[in-house]
């Protein structure tokens, strides 16, 4: 059962009026069974006064664009209910003229357009509404005999309302419904939601889980599990055995979805959906449609259900089943859009927002990892729904056309215009060794302001997940994800790769950062030292770039490579062979990818830097005491001494190497691959040419 948020404490601190709209929209929101991601719409009316100091009655409203659950004050629109009345003795009026009309009913031009169900709110004589978009309800909206099943639940009061988009014309059938109802407490708006209403914030939001949870007592007492979806056709694959098959295929998956613009995925082996991807009647079931109208944007008509016998031994087999799936469902989409398209429409990509595998669970797309889980949590939605409508009845949905109606409609297009403009790495996934040092946690920082999803590896696990903390607080949820990697591990590289196919779908760019530096004369260079050089600059940049080049060639979408080598890769540093060895062969290596990486779109560059000491776990440590000694200076002059040795007489800092890593994984240098690029102040015996 749904349970009341209220807290009447709480609730007693804030200050009415929108304040309370607020509040009540936000415990609405943070539970999903009760209202779907950006959608549903709240509303409160009150008396304010204008410029002019006149008591007027104001409507706040939901704006456009928003969801309930995070929504402030600045997110509602306010509107003069005396411009608004008259419409309602209206016939008909067009999206277009009731969205210009009510732009001229706003109180504050600078509040955001009204929502789409802004005039349901105002014909309805209370003070107080909310139209959500509650599971159980769906559940019974979208039942073959809803309407008769609504009658057992709810006797005469309720109002029935057949399916009608969003618009002037719906929101006049619901208000002429309660009026000629006398007895009615709510509205069942068919294949859509519920609208409840009250003379108190308090009493609107008890009407709502009340209404709610008399729905789903009645669903929930005709629920048999074992015939749920059909019966179990597929068992769940241990979750280990699942989840390694995920990390698997989705760089296929990812690849097979991004031929028009990248995709970034995230996968879901949630209860429920193990449960719906094992059912008999499961594959059928998903291609009747949509659970809600609301869901269409994010998840498309239907889902990518893929016709595979799960099997552990047959990984292969399901990447082939996976890439000619989404083919088909990409020419299956095109002629869906053709036989419905207006003048003017442009598709969509084509790809599938929700793939649905047997025994494995939901792989879901977007154009980040934030939009990728709207699919998935609309579709979680989609499953309760489809759970509770199969209990009463058969599920129905809305027809080809209006699915397509309401996926094009301008209306619910104009929500999509108000998200952030995509920026240089949006789309792409970084994965950055040596993730939690100074060099790395900086080009972390500059890949995601700009877009960018990055995998932050490091022997270090806690000083990476450090760094990833910061990320996600300042850009959002899962922007950066943390995993431990010694670079010298071929199991340990694998592995991690693993984890970010699973956190993301892929890679793009790789930043090789990992690093260490030993200094001793050449005579005195053990065997033990010069191993641990070649091991970790050597060994562990080739494992490193080896399995993202066997992922960017899954993915056929190209790539880019970034080494961090050295001044020293081409100048012979004293008392340093075994690094400056190391940090040539780095170079070389490099140059190696790039030559065989061309023909797939992999670009593979290096920069050159020198001498940063700050947020450097390196210099922090004796090679700071080595590299003193060798220049006959003590530990604290290191940094004036290579400012002083430079052309530019300047320090390096981490974020210089930032911005040369930005810069060769940016479309600014989708030309060249290949290339050493020197940050380093000017040092002459280290120039290129």
């Amino acid at each position: 059962m749904v349970q009341s948020l209220w807290n009447a404490s709480k609730a007693a601190q804030l200050q009415g009026g929108l304040d309370e709209l607020v509040y009540r929209s936000n415990i609405i929101g943070e539970d999903r069974r009760v209202c779907n991601f950006g959608g549903g719409n709240t509303s409160s009316k009150t008396i304010v006064k204008d410029f002019r100091g006149r008591e007027v009655e104001v409507m706040y409203v939901k704006g456009s664009g928003s969801d309930l659950a995070t929504m402030k004050a600045g997110n509602f629109t306010g509107l003069r209910m005396e411009d608004i009345r008259p419409l309602f003795e209206r016939s008909e009026m067009t999206d277009e003229d009731m969205v210009a009309y009510l732009a001229n009913c706003m109180i504050d031009a600078k509040h955001p357009r009204a929502s789409i169900e802004t005039l349901l709110h105002a014909f309805l004589p209370f003070k107080h509404v909310d139209h959500t978009h509650p599971d159980a309800i769906i559940s019974l909206c979208c039942a073959d005999n809803g309407r008769q099943l609504a009658e057992e639940i709810f006797g005469n009061r309720f109002v029935w309302v057949p399916y009608v988009r969003p618009g002037f014309t719906l929101s006049k059938m619901i208000a002429e419904g309660v009026l000629a109802n006398p007895n009615a407490e709510l509205v069942l708006m068919e294949k859509h939601g519920l609208v409840t209403w009250g003379d108190t914030s308090e009493a609107c939001y008890a009407q709502t889980i009340k209404i709610i949870n008399e729905a789903e007592a009645y669903i929930e007492a005709r629920v048999d599990e074992a015939k749920l979806f059909g019966g179990v056709k597929h068992e769940a694959l241990p979750a280990e055995v699942r989840r390694a098959i995920a990390a698997e295929v989705m760089p296929t998956v990812r690849g097979a979805v991004s031929n028009e613009k990248l995709m970034i995925l995230s996968y879901d082996d949630g209860d429920d959906v193990m449960a719906f991807v094992g059912g008999k009647d499961s594959a059928v079931l998903s291609q009747v449609g949509a659970a809600c109208p609301d869901h269409l944007v994010h998840t498309k008509v239907v889902p990518l259900f893929v016709d595979w016998t799960p099997n552990a031994d047959d990984v292969e087999g399901l990447k082939e089943k996976l890439a000619a799936s989404i083919a088909d469902y990409k020419e299956q989409y095109k002629q869906y859009f053709e036989r419905n398209k207006h003048d003017g429409d442009k598709m969509f990509e084509a790809a599938p927002r929700v793939i649905l595998i047997p025994g494995v669970g939901m792989i879901n797309t977007g154009k980040s990892w934030a939009m990728s889980q709207v699919s998935g949590a609309l579709y979680h939605r989609a499953i309760a729904v489809m759970r509770g409508a199969t209990a009463l009845g058969s599920f129905v949905s809305l027809s080809e056309n209006e699915s397509y109606n309401v996926e094009y409609w301008p209306l619910e297009l104009y929500k999509l215009t108000l998200a952030p403009a995509e920026a240089e790495f949006s789309r792409k996934v970084a994965f950055i060794t040596g993730g939690a040092g100074g060099i790395g946690s900086e080009t972390a920082r500059r890949l995601v302001s700009e877009g960018a999803h990055v995998v932050l590896a490091d022997l270090n696990l806690e000083g990476a997940q450090k760094v990833a903390v910061e990320i996600n607080e300042k850009y959002g949820d899962n922007r950066a994800v943390a995993v431990k990697m010694d670079v010298t591990s071929e199991e340990q590289v694998q592995a991690a790769y693993a984890e970010a196919a699973l956190a993301y779908g892929g890679v793009d760019i790789i930043v090789n950062n990992a690093g260490l530096a030993t200094s001793s004369p050449f005579d005195e260079t053990s065997l033990k030292e010069w191993n641990l050089n070649m091991n970790v600059l050597g060994t562990g940049y080739f494992l490193v770039a080896r399995e993202a080049f066997k992922m960017m060639k899954t993915q056929s979408a190209g790539g880019s490579m970034v080494f961090i080598g050295s001044k020293n890769s081409i100048y012979a540093g004293k008392n340093a062979t075994a690094y400056s060895a190391a940090k040539a062969l780095e170079a070389h290596l490099a140059r190696c990818i790039a030559a065989e990486g061309g023909e797939y779109g992999i670009r593979v560059n290096t920069i050159l830097p020198d001498a940063i000491l700050q947020g450097s776990a390196i210099w922090n440590g004796n090679w700071r005491n080595e590299r003193a000694a060798a220049y006959g200076i003590e530990p604290d002059q290191l940094e004036e001494y290579y400012r002083k040795r430079t052309t530019l007489l300047v320090n390096i800092y981490p974020r210089d190497i930032a911005e040369g890593v930005a810069f060769f994984a940016s479309s600014k240098a989708e030309k060249t691959t290949g290339c050493m690029l020197t940050i380093d102040g000017g040092v002459p015996a280290a120039f290129t040419r």
